[in-house]
């Protein structure tokens, strides 16, 4: 482990005993971050700690090289097993040289995530059953991929959400097996799920939303049997929208808009599904996407 690592877990160790272990208000004051992208890693450990899953494994997918990502500190940190899939085998190669690759129980497999695969990777790499977190982050099919994993029952489920998609709408972009974010739009915001699409498919796999991270990025679903702790113990559930407000150009650079809005322009004619009613329209023909609540957050 180098240096930099033994600093950032101690940082994460110091933190855990400066968390509040009674009321909070928001999933948000518990949130620090070692290896995740934001403060993941620190409400991971507020959820297992009240929790307390039976299941000591994790699945996540969309992990890049696993460097920053939702489960590698409590790996690290609680020695969990985890399962993690990447669509690159560059990537998946660079994991195996990791340190920590062999210091604890984690496989991984280089597969593209689809509807149709997803069971089976899951099977094969002996993770079916009860687990304790399943993570989703393709920036893509996340809502089909999730409604159809049957194979195994995960306490924690943490799903990206597109919060340009408003909170109104339980909508999300057509399944493609194939796709790609910016081959769809140069932008990259059109992907994922609406965070009430998400939560009808929490709803039919028995789970209830929990919060989400300050970013409005990752939301936090818990499964109803165990649930109780946590619903006692958080003032607001509710999931804040991103305040970020850029999107990519064509030529690959960032483009800053002075509004969330402006960047759900980008896809007014792009097609999404309405989960309740299975019906296609363009998000641009949803009427007003975002509730007075998410504007005043934006």
């Amino acid at each position: 482990m180098s240096e930099i690592d033994r600093l950032l877990l101690l940082q994460g160790h110091i933190a855990c005993r400066l968390q509040p272990k009674g009321r909070i208000n928001r999933l948000s004051d518990v949130e620090f971050s070692v290896s995740s992208q934001f403060g993941e890693d620190g409400i991971i450990e507020w959820l297992v700690d009240k929790l307390d899953p039976k299941s000591t494994k994790f699945i996540e997918f969309g992990v890049e090289n696993f460097h920053e990502s939702n489960c590698r500190f409590v790996m690290q940190n609680r020695n969990w097993k985890g399962f993690v899939i990447d669509s690159s085998k560059e990537r998946i190669a660079e994991l195996a040289k990791r340190q920590y690759y062999w210091m604890h129980h984690l496989v991984s497999t280089a597969a593209f995530v689809t509807s149709e695969n997803i069971n089976y990777l899951i099977e094969a790499s002996g993770f079916s059953g009860q687990i304790g977190i399943l993570s989703i982050d393709i920036d893509g099919n996340d809502y089909w991929v999730w409604d159809a994993i049957n194979v195994c029952q995960p306490d924690i489920v943490i799903v990206e959400y597109n919060s340009f998609l408003g909170d109104r709408y339980a909508v999300t972009i057509p399944y493609q097996p194939d796709f790609n974010r910016f081959a769809a739009h140069p932008s990259g915001r059109y992907c994922g799920a609406s965070l009430p699409a998400l939560q009808q498919v929490a709803e039919t796999k028995g789970c209830t939303l929990v919060g989400s991270n300050s970013a409005g990025t990752n939301a936090f679903f818990v499964r109803n049997a165990l649930a109780w702790p946590v619903l006692d113990t958080i003032a607001d559930r509710r999931a804040l929208p991103t305040r970020m407000r850029h999107s990519r150009t064509r030529d690959g650079g960032f483009a800053f808009h002075r509004h969330a809005r402006d960047v759900a322009a980008l896809l007014s004619r792009l097609p999404v599904v309405d989960v309740v009613t299975g019906e296609t329209t363009t998000f641009g023909d949803l009427a007003e996407p975002y509730s007075e609540e998410w504007l005043q957050h934006l």
